[in-house]
């Protein structure tokens, strides 16, 4: 007897439908039976969802010339020597998430470092895009477009979502136009993975290939689950392991954006470790979920809150936790003096704790210099991170960019921000050294 393979997508719709009995079955093998005989499809859904997935294009002036010498501006204007420049082109994939003010989320690595970038509607419209705000750490971006009759496309909540759920995924791969392909929820909560800051992907089987960054991933409701942005492809092709981002965790970073035009994080105090047998053992621990407090921070709110070493984190605001991923997820999203409950388990005994976010160490680059003015500020380990920069600033109108570091004042290592403002009251003749990517820059303060 021949096998056939049927989708399962095209069972459960079959099963849905409900409209085709044994008999109809039956007659259907007579030639010429089954015409007219309206088929199970996802055109009705697709056609509301596609509208609101649109396409990106980007462009960015990148340097001709490879000697990093000639990247300082003192020394081409000493030597009169131009700066040549080519513009570079790339293409991704936005959702429209809210028609009325024009609100289009994206990837931030489809739109990083572009100087223009516009976007294009399934019915051919383009226009200019401003960007609201960026997110490195979960790389999403939020743009904004002047257009009337948008469609939007309503946020799922991505908490309910379930492996085995049918989703589909809608972008521009390789630049052919908007593509449609379908596939299951193959795993939740997909960390560790090394992409992002802040990792808490939907895996899915459903093809995604370059392009498709930024794109939608859509229930059968056509409801958003997810923003698409990355694949795992060892030998460069789709091998059917895709992540997105939750709906969930877009919403949240696009209130920040909305709000401040950037993510302002703060912090609660606490180093935390993933629970292992060995430490539930140590500790008298029952179970294999939640995150551990290695140790507490003095002067935190997590102290204040009467959080010790040892605790176990079981929830965060009443949303149960599995690891120390969850924890950092949940905490990363919460807003500077929101207040968080915190529940644990000290002693075989469950306590709920409430604490307040605190602001991290960024401060105003404006209290730094009037250059810096326009920029935030912020020590790392690897020097002073350049958090954000708004557009046409003094900070922006001297050369500093969203995660540029500066790593020397006058050809001289500086470490932090206290010894960069001792400089600056120090000194007239100012020129200061940054990293962005793999280049070493230097800008010259008149």
């Amino acid at each position: 007897m021949q096998k056939f393979n049927y989708h399962p997508l095209w069972l459960l719709l079959l099963l849905l439908m409900g409209q085709f009995s044994c008999a109809e079955l039956s007659t259907s093998s007579v030639v010429g039976s089954s015409v007219g005989q309206i088929l199970p499809s996802l055109a009705p859904m697709l056609e509301n969802a596609t509208p609101a997935v649109v396409n990106i294009s980007s462009s960015t002036q990148t340097r001709v010339l490879d000697n990093p010498l000639f990247n300082d501006p003192f020394f081409r204007r000493f030597f009169n020597i131009p700066e040549q420049k080519r513009e570079k082109q790339s293409r991704g994939s936005g959702v429209i998430i809210d028609a009325r003010k024009g609100y289009v989320v994206t990837n931030h690595h489809v739109i990083e470092k572009a100087d223009k970038v516009s976007v294009i509607l399934l019915d051919g419209r383009q226009f200019k895009a401003d960007l609201i705000g960026t997110d490195t750490e979960t790389d999403v971006a939020l743009l904004k477009i002047q257009a009337d009759n948008l469609t939007a496309l309503a946020l799922a909540d991505s908490e309910h979502l379930r492996v085995g759920d049918f989703v589909v995924a809608i972008g521009n791969p390789f630049g052919l136009g908007q593509t449609v392909t379908s596939g299951i929820i193959s795993a939740l909560g997909r960390s560790g993975l090394g992409i992002e800051g802040y990792e808490d992907f939907i895996q899915t089987d459903a093809s995604i290939n370059p392009g498709n960054s930024g794109g939608a991933l859509v229930d059968l409701r056509g409801e958003l689950v997810g923003i698409n942005t990355a694949i795992l492809a060892p030998g460069g092709g789709n091998v059917g392991i895709g992540f997105a981002i939750p709906s969930n965790m877009v919403n949240k970073i696009v209130q920040h954006l909305v709000d401040f035009g950037e993510v302002r994080r703060g912090t609660l105090g606490i180093r935390i470790q993933d629970l292992t047998p060995d430490l539930a053992n140590a500790f008298r621990l029952e179970g294999n979920k939640g995150a551990l407090i290695a140790k507490v921070e003095r002067g935190t709110p997590a102290e204040k809150a009467g959080l010790r070493s040892g605790d176990l984190i079981t929830a965060v605001n009443d949303k149960s936790v599995n690891s120390a991923t969850d924890v950092r997820n949940r905490i990363g999203l919460l807003r500077i003096a929101e207040r968080v409950k915190i529940t644990i388990i000290r002693k075989g005994r469950t306590r709920h704790l409430y604490a307040t976010i605190a602001d991290t160490n960024r401060i105003e680059g404006g209290n730094v210099s009037l250059y810096f003015e326009g920029a935030k500020l912020k020590d790392t380990p690897n020097g002073i991170q350049v958090s954000s920069v708004t557009r046409n600033s003094n900070a922006w109108k001297v050369g500093l960019r969203q995660m540029d570091l500066i790593i020397g004042f006058n050809r001289r290592e500086i470490k932090d921000l206290e010894e960069l403002a001792q400089r600056f009251s120090r000194y007239t003749a100012r020129t200061i050294q940054i990293r962005r990517d793999d280049e070493i820059l230097s800008i010259r303060l008149n």
